[in-house]
């Protein structure tokens, strides 16, 4: 098994928009985008690291489409960098209608992830942290 540089590892993960999921346009409420966006740079992070991992930061989330209720939504969570204690994870937020399969990028945002003991203290990551199966 090798050792995966940072840029080589994503993870994804995809859920369906239910009408309690949505506001009275139809479309994803902004804050449960943003739960969707950590969950799945959490995820990331923890499966990079396979350290328990604890958001420090969401750096940046832009939105840039709605998601429609009814349609699918795809999360692509990227490992950025990794540093001593921390991975930054970029996550990007497709929406697609099951329908006709048209894709929409929706949002992106750029989430800071921490590695933490029992007693929620940064730990140090190894430098050798996911392997290629």
């Amino acid at each position: 098994m090798n050792a995966i540089q940072p840029s080589d590892f994503e993870t994804r993960m995809v859920e369906m928009v239910f009408p309690n999921q949505t506001n009275h346009y139809g479309t994803l409420f902004g804050g449960h985008a943003l739960e969707l966006m950590d969950k799945s740079a959490f995820i990331t992070a923890s499966r990079f690291a396979r350290k328990a991992m604890v958001t420090a930061c969401s750096e940046r989330v832009d939105f840039k489409a709605p998601v429609k209720n009814g349609h699918l939504v795809e999360l692509i969570g990227r490992i950025l960098k990794k540093g001593n204690s921390s991975v930054t994870v970029s996550v990007e937020m497709f929406a697609e209608n099951l329908l006709t399969g048209e894709r929409q990028l929706c949002a992106e945002g750029r989430f800071v992830l921490v590695a933490v003991n029992e007693q929620n203290k940064p730990v140090h990551l190894t430098s050798t942290v996911a392997t290629k199966h």
